[in-house]
């Protein structure tokens, strides 16, 4: 399994943000609990299919952010893709409604009978929220879109096939929890979640005893709708 690692970002000074120590400074720390929720991201542990790698946060959304990128891997190929950023405000932030926000870009390419499903924008939408609500997250304010888009080649592409593109952007705020703490681990986990079901990759399987599932494991049930898989069942 791979653990996530990263940075911070003190958007306080446009030069700054490359690393943590930059960061903290005698006169504008890094609050403690921004620093807490960091490092239960880091400390995530995710599905084997995920790989994960830090990248440089916006620098104008909020004082404090976090990024990472990540991709769902078959072999040579990546199945779909995307980048979560975790900001933070301490003087909070109206639309949010909270000090602390998650927002992502995930992408993939699907395959034909899939793309074909009238249905598939909302059960798009409905593997994000699933994923949390399967993982027993509270969070509020989720907005989002989602988005399709076809290509068909000519000319000296004349033999590839039609591919359709889908793209998911979208933030929510999570819930606060002991310290004013979220439990941005598992928001990491459940948002691996939806990368690997919009990949075509088979959920985990929960654990019959418990109900708990294993590494960014979704739980059977949980109100998600299913698509056709990308390539038929996989070992996970």
């Amino acid at each position: 399994m791979a653990a996530a690692q990263g940075h911070f970002s003190d958007h306080s000074d446009g030069d700054r943000g490359t690393d943590e120590t930059a960061d903290s400074t005698e006169a504008n720390p890094v609050p403690p609990v921004f620093r807490r929720a960091v490092e239960a991201l880091r400390s995530a542990r995710l599905r084997p299919e995920i790989e994960i790698d830090p990248t440089r946060p916006p620098q104008r959304l909020a004082p404090y952010a976090y990024a990472v990128e990540a991709a769902v891997v078959d072999g040579e190929e990546d199945l779909a893709d995307g980048r979560l950023v975790l900001l933070h405000d301490p003087d909070g932030h109206e639309a949010w409604k909270g000090t602390f926000r998650l927002v992502t870009l995930v992408r993939a390419e699907l395959e034909p009978e899939m793309a074909a499903d009238p249905l598939l924008p909302e059960v798009c939408w409905s593997w994000l929220t699933g994923a949390m609500e399967a993982r027993g997250l509270a969070y509020g304010e989720a907005s989002g879109t989602v988005t399709m888009a076809g290509s068909h080649y000519f000319g000296g592409l004349a033999d590839r096939r039609p591919a359709t593109q889908i793209e998911i952007r979208a933030s929510w705020t999570p819930r606060e929890g002991l310290g004013g703490v979220p439990d941005t681990g598992a928001h990491l986990a459940a948002w691996c979640d939806l990368l690997c079901q919009i990949a075509g990759l088979p959920p985990v399987p929960a654990d019959p005893a418990t109900g708990a599932t294993g590494a960014t494991g979704t739980v059977s049930g949980a109100g998600v709708v299913s698509l056709p898989q990308r390539r038929g069942p996989q070992q996970v």
